[in-house]
């Protein structure tokens, strides 16, 4: 179900909690809320109401991705960049990594199997951006 998007920085400012397969239908949730947003590129679950560790991210081809509890390993590369997002209306001001190794869950009949994967570049980018809502932190 498409949800509206949360805008009140004191709730996304909370740290979520650690999401379980029964979280399904919240990832399902997240799935097509952003992709019915033109240009989004990304949205984690406190950004439409749930407080759990779940993001969704459009890769390269646009073609859609959830993690479950993603956990940067290592960071590469810092640089400095201007990002906006769907919850603010200010641009901010932030150091990212061109290289990233992250570890996180997916779901695969009915359970979250571990995974680890690295990024570069804007994917890279993006998915720092929902680790951070994740931890309640605004850029």
């Amino acid at each position: 179900m498409i949800k509206e998007l949360v805008k009140d920085e004191d709730a996304l400012s909370q740290p979520c909690e650690a999401a379980t397969a029964e979280d399904a239908q919240v990832a399902q949730d997240l799935l097509e809320t952003l992709t019915s947003l033109e240009g989004a590129a990304c949205l984690a679950a406190n950004q439409i109401g749930a407080t759990k560790c779940i993001v969704a991210y459009l890769d390269d081809n646009d073609q859609p991705h959830i993690m479950y509890n993603p956990r940067m390993l290592q960071a590469l590369g810092a640089f400095k960049a201007v990002e906006g997002c769907l919850s603010l209306e200010a641009e901010s001001k932030v150091t990212r990594y061109d290289r990233i190794k992250v570890t996180y869950e997916e779901l695969a009949d009915g359970a979250l199997q571990p995974r680890k994967k690295e990024f570069t570049g804007w994917t890279a980018q993006i998915i720092q951006h929902m680790i951070d809502h994740c931890k309640g932190k605004l850029v």
